[in-house]
């Protein structure tokens, strides 16, 4: 939460409610609710991937696509996104 919080000064979003759950297929969601959803096992990946999903998630809060408003809203804190993107893709939750 604290990480989540940090960067929510950034943005000052709404946030409803916040679940940590054990998924098979994704890192995170987020709903049109606003309700941040995030795998338990972010806690294993390295600093810099924690922090790009949280912000990814937290991002929808905002813009609720993948459309370049999203991404410029996302670049606000995380410049390197998209390299940090390819790298979480690659980071099977399986094997963690």
């Amino acid at each position: 939460m604290a990480r989540l919080d940090y960067f929510n000064q950034f943005y000052g979003f709404k946030i409803n409610r916040v679940a940590i759950k054990n998924t098979y297929r994704r890192w995170g969601s987020c709903s049109s609710k606003g309700n941040l959803n995030f795998n338990y096992k972010i806690i294993y990946l390295k600093p810099e991937l924690a922090d790009y999903l949280i912000v990814h998630e937290l991002c929808h809060l905002g813009e609720f696509n993948h459309s370049p408003k999203f991404h410029a809203l996302v670049a606000k804190t995380i410049s390197n996104y998209a390299i940090i993107n390819k790298e979480l893709r690659k980071t099977p939750i399986k094997l963690i």
